[in-house]
């Protein structure tokens, strides 16, 4: 019968004994005079199986110069282990090698750098590292589904082409098919001429257009890939990354900030209950404590307290910064490791001075800082932003003239506070410092399958 590995460790005693047939790749092969030995893999579970052959075969000559690599179809009985390291192995009887590998095959059995596997990212995946990586994507990227599917929210689909700029910073690639050597040698860029007849962009975020079927659907989420022209290489960062961006009407910062702590509980949750292997291998060989990390996430107290209070619990602290906390700017990756340690847990500060926030933000009754959030999380930092939206239309107007922003093409953006507007709020959560949180991976490069960062968009 032809099954998968993940049957057999999902319930071995339904086949002891049993014949089966798996079609996988050989991690390692260990050989011996009489026997040997081939840690096999075919990618539907974490870690290998052991196929055990000896020169009984006809074919045993043939199958002992089978290389690391090399995909079989294998036909064996399930056995109990003779040995140490695994429950149970498979007993071969015959084996087809389906697709030969050379020597020079890069994914040896021994350790390799993270470096050099980003140099082989499209072989990286049948390393344990990477397997539990994406395997461990791929189910968080299940549970935040899950979550707000579960919580009655409509997944909308944020255009990634996009002629605004949600956060008005201007880091856009931009997107044309002009001859860009006759722009250069006229001097001129004729948008009018352009496919869409004006300047047009990948999107930064979706969150704009989100908030227009918040207004129709009550509660809505975008999940998808965005764009940063960021000439940044830090771990951090990369041009190409998803985000998860909720947009809720009828939504208060507070009521945000307890469905930012609901959705980040759950699909930590769901991971750690649906990926124990990865979960595990993290924990013993990525970052020890991770396990306590996450599984002391789930029962924290997640502290409130305003930008203000946290600028004066950093300037009585009896610590020499790097930056010195100041009121009215923005705190660094020192402060932010400092306050979740102060309070034991994961922080949420809240109303950020509005000149350091973006402008669709709601103003607060000071006239000096705005209903945003940031969530900090203890050996991470930041890990989500989010605030209540303005719904007043003259204030929206008064702050983007401040700003000198263009206001004629956010007219429908605009006319969302005319036309039936309300109280909204929603947030935005960088996907993959979900994955760097989760798993201990600390480089964003490592997350995500063919990372696009400055100078390097290969594959």
């Amino acid at each position: 019968m032809k099954i998968d590995v993940k049957d057999i460790v999902l319930d071995v005693s339904k086949y002891l004994e049993k014949e089966v047939i798996l079609q996988g790749w050989v991690r390692n092969h260990r050989k011996q005079k009489e026997f040997g030995f081939i840690d096999f893999s075919d990618g539907t579970c974490f870690g290998t199986i052991q196929l055990v052959y000896d020169n009984s075969l006809e074919n045993f000559d043939s199958i002992t110069k089978i290389k690391v690599g090399s995909s079989l179809e294998v036909t064996g009985t399930v056995i109990k282990s003779q040995g140490s390291g695994q429950e149970f192995e498979i007993k071969v009887s015959n084996i087809v090698l389906v697709g030969d590998c050379p020597d020079e095959y890069p994914i040896q059995p021994k350790r390799h750098t993270r470096e050099f596997l980003r140099e082989q990212a499209y072989l990286r995946p049948r390393t344990n590292l990477f397997n539990a990586v994406f395997r461990v994507r791929s189910i968080a990227a299940y549970a935040i589904h899950k979550y707000f599917q579960e919580n009655g929210y409509v997944y909308f689909h944020a255009p990634l082409i996009t002629a605004s700029d949600c956060e008005g910073a201007g880091q856009m690639f931009q997107v044309t098919t002009l001859d860009l050597e006759r722009v250069a040698k006229s001097g001129k860029v004729e948008y009018d001429k352009d496919f869409f007849g004006k300047m047009a962009a990948l999107t930064v975020s979706g969150q704009l257009e989100a908030e227009t079927f918040a207004m129709a659907y009550k509660k809505v989420y975008t999940f998808g890939p965005t764009f940063r022209a960021e000439n940044s290489n830090t771990k951090t960062h990369a041009s190409e990354f998803w985000m998860i961006e909720p947009e809720i009407a009828f939504c208060d910062l507070s009521q945000n900030m307890d469905i930012m702590e609901g959705m980040l509980k759950y699909v930590v949750k769901y991971v750690l209950e649906n990926a124990k292997a990865e979960m595990e291998f993290f924990d013993k060989f990525v970052e020890k404590g991770l396990l306590d990390k996450l599984n002391k996430l789930l029962t924290s107290h997640f502290t409130r307290i305003s930008h203000h209070d946290v600028i004066t619990i950093l300037k009585e602290a009896k610590v020499k910064w790097e930056f010195a906390p100041e009121y009215g700017e923005d705190i660094a990756k020192e402060h932010e490791k400092y306050i979740t340690e102060y309070f034991n847990g994961p922080v949420f500060i809240t109303d950020w001075p509005k000149d350091i926030k973006a402008f669709y933000m709601k103003l607060n009754p000071d006239g000096e800082t705005v209903a945003a959030v940031d969530l900090e999380v203890p050996g991470a930092g930041e890990l989500m932003g989010g605030s209540q939206r303005e719904e007043n239309y003259d204030k929206l107007v008064k702050r983007m003239d401040e700003l000198k922003m263009e206001k004629d093409s956010m007219d429908w953006y605009l006319n969302l506070r005319k036309f039936g507007g309300c109280p909204h709020s929603g947030f935005g959560m960088g996907f993959e410092r979900l994955l760097i949180y989760l798993t201990g991976v600390e480089n964003i490069r490592d997350v995500i399958p063919y990372p696009r960062t400055p100078g390097n968009c290969e594959y």
